[in-house]
């Protein structure tokens, strides 16, 4: 259902980014409707799996950029997994 892979300019140690196989017309949060529930949860169940695999027990960030003022560049739904280091607050 998903696809998890490192991404090309990473933010932190870390930088995982977790996608639907299926856009199903979800090419950002701001567009989810009530059948995208569960692919919603499975992403972040997985972002879970994913940062205990990736040795991220410290702790870890999840991120969804969603329209041009969040820096949304890929307009397909998408987690950003972040961990491996401390992270600050507030992020932006």
């Amino acid at each position: 259902q998903v696809l998890a892979f490192r991404d090309i300019a990473p933010q932190a140690p870390t930088h995982i980014l977790i996608i639907p196989k299926v856009k199903d017309g979800l090419s950002g949060l701001s567009k989810a409707e009530e059948r995208h529930v569960e692919i919603l949860g499975y992403l972040l169940y997985i972002a879970k799996l994913v940062a205990k695999q990736e040795g991220l027990g410290d702790g870890f960030r999840i991120v969804i950029n969603d329209g041009n003022d969040a820096g949304q560049s890929v307009y397909h739904l998408h987690v950003h997994l972040l961990g491996g280091r401390q992270m600050n607050w507030p992020p932006g």
